[in-house]
């Protein structure tokens, strides 16, 4: 499953598009399979700025812990804080509940270095 009209990086986030310079983060479902049942997300402070490839957070599973980076630089605006009482939105629904965070990116034209649907896909055979 790998929604078409979302970007993606190396790392299995997706990197949806919503109004202006701000985009949504979360995890792939690849990722969220790999992983197993997610039982902690540590997400980062609102207004806090990033740079690009900076680790912003933490997904903890039954297996392993990994890093969430930032997509790109710029500003978290806010984070899924339901992710704190109910982890498993990002097994359940990683694309739409399981949302990590949302962050006001400088430059809007960066999105063009992630991956699309297409080259995801290729990454993830």
């Amino acid at each position: 499953m790998i929604p078409e009209q979302l970007r993606y990086t190396a790392e299995h986030e997706w990197v949806e598009v919503r109004e202006g310079n701000v985009l949504r983060i979360g995890i792939t479902d690849f990722a969220q399979n790999a992983l197993g049942d997610v039982v902690f997300v540590q997400l980062p402070e609102a207004n806090t700025e990033v740079r690009a490839g900076d680790v912003v957070g933490e997904v903890e599973s039954t297996k392993s812990v990994s890093d969430v980076y930032a997509p790109l630089t710029g500003k978290i605006l806010a984070c899924n804080d339901e992710l704190s009482e109910s982890p498993e939105l990002v097994n359940s629904d990683p694309y739409a509940a399981g949302w990590m965070f949302d962050i006001e990116v400088e430059d809007a034209g960066s999105l063009t270095a992630l991956l699309d649907a297409g080259a995801y896909a290729k990454l993830t055979e």
